[in-house]
């Protein structure tokens, strides 16, 4: 009797900020409701969607009737990945075309408003990874990394952008990394590439809100798509450098499904959510990152005294085909191989 009696003393208290509080839940379920889309007949524009990621989300934008246009590099890769999707009935439109092109992104668009109309959803997806010690990163491989992940992404977004602020809506999405919150050893071009990609990103959607257009910052961890015998290996040690990279990106223990991560930014996109960061361990790495920066930072600088070194400057440039391993040829990496046949890698 006590206890009830205290609990209505509480209540009546405090019911005017019971009643803010539900009224701004309620207001924020309807907000959050409104700003839900259907992707049936949406035109969905995807770079580097011939293999990976990219494949694996325009599989998961296929089975919600989406129009899909593929940009990528590769004609015959994308030929396979037309194929691959063939089986779903999609209607699809596949590009050849370098986002660090901006006259090759400016046809790719005008080709696909030829086609379709309009693009309702723009994917960034497009990106490579150089693995290996400062030592071996040239001024060529920073640079490569930011035409392709940071200057690919303001290529085809200030090209799409016009149009979808002329409707007044569109769904922006730009694959970053958690490389791109938090800096780990051996891969400086590529985080550098994804911190800027972050930051436009989260910047364009405060600026692009007010228009109606949204942007979402998808920052996965590893995923299994079987892209490291598409990794660029620096340095003498490549093949130890190459094994320790695999492992981490195919053992369930440190990375998820190239399905499950395509099937969360599906969703989020859907939503109409502003940021994803995709698999447990990345969450916890970025979370703890904010709160914390100097901490990760120390403790990923003596990780680092483990990893391979190298006293080469860049002249040895290696793909992960030609690192592989015994271990890397092994049972351990299966989950990979299963990847990379799946996904075009």
């Amino acid at each position: 009797m006590q206890l009830q009696n205290t609990v209505k003393q509480l209540i009546q208290r405090n019911w005017h900020w019971l009643t803010v509080l539900s009224a701004f839940t309620a207001v924020r379920a309807v907000l959050k409701w409104r700003k839900r889309i259907h992707l049936q007949d949406r035109v969905v524009f995807i770079t580097g969607g011939g293999r990976g990621l990219g494949l694996a989300m325009a599989e998961e934008f296929a089975k919600e009737g989406a129009k899909l246009v593929l940009c990528a590099r590769n004609a015959e890769e994308l030929e396979r990945a037309r194929l691959k999707l063939s089986v779903l009935e999609a209607d699809i439109l596949t590009l050849t075309c370098d986002v660090a092109n901006t006259e090759q992104v400016q046809q790719a668009i005008t080709q696909t408003l030829q086609r379709f109309g309009r693009i309702d959803i723009l994917v960034n997806n497009a990106g490579i990874i150089n693995v290996g010690p400062w030592q071996t990163q040239t001024r060529q491989d920073f640079e490569e990394a930011m035409h392709i992940m940071f200057w690919g992404i303001y290529n085809t977004t200030m090209a799409v952008l016009p149009h979808m602020l002329a409707h007044r809506n569109g769904r922006m999405v730009n694959i970053t990394s958690v490389g791109g919150k938090v800096s780990v050893p051996h891969l400086l071009p590529y985080s550098s590439a994804k911190f800027a990609a972050v930051g436009f990103s989260e910047g364009l959607h405060a600026e692009v809100a007010k228009d109606g257009i949204t942007v979402l910052t998808v920052v996965p961890g590893l995923m299994r798509t079987g892209s490291p015998i598409n990794t660029v290996i620096k340095g003498e040690q490549h093949r130890t450098e190459y094994t320790l990279f695999s492992l981490l990106d195919v053992l369930p223990v440190s990375s998820i499904s190239a399905r499950r991560a395509a099937h969360q930014i599906v969703k989020a996109t859907k939503r109409g959510d502003t940021e994803l960061i995709i698999s447990v361990q990345a969450q916890f790495l970025s979370r703890i990152h904010g709160a914390f920066p100097a901490l990760v930072t120390n403790f990923l600088a003596l990780t680092n005294r483990l990893l391979p070194t190298s006293k080469s400057k860049g002249t040895q440039r290696h793909s992960g085909r030609e690192s592989e391993t015994a271990i890397t040829r092994s049972a351990l990496t299966i989950l990979g191989q299963r990847a990379a046949r799946k996904y075009n890698e």
